[in-house]
């Protein structure tokens, strides 16, 4: 199972961080996330992704659904880095 670092800004880290979004999006994908905040308290925010595989991680951001999901949660979608373990 592949694992994933993804990192991005929110508009509004409490927001992003209640949101049941993430879980009602991902988890019917097999996919599990574990959320991070900048300790010195800007709108960065981070995930640790574990998924199925890099197709169906790949295959659901590129979803009319995801957009929605990232729109809900404040997700500024140009700042997102992803890193794949390596």
């Amino acid at each position: 199972m592949p694992t994933l670092m993804v990192v991005h800004e929110v508009e509004d880290v409490d927001r992003w961080l209640a949101s049941p979004r993430r879980e009602e999006f991902f988890a019917p994908l097999g996919i599990t996330t574990r959320t991070f905040v900048d300790s010195v308290g800007s709108n960065r925010v981070g995930l640790i992704v574990e998924v199925p595989s890099l197709d169906t991680w790949r295959e659901a951001l590129e979803s009319p659904e995801a957009a929605e999901a990232m729109r809900h949660d404040g997700v500024l979608p140009e700042t997102i880095l992803e890193l794949v373990e390596g």
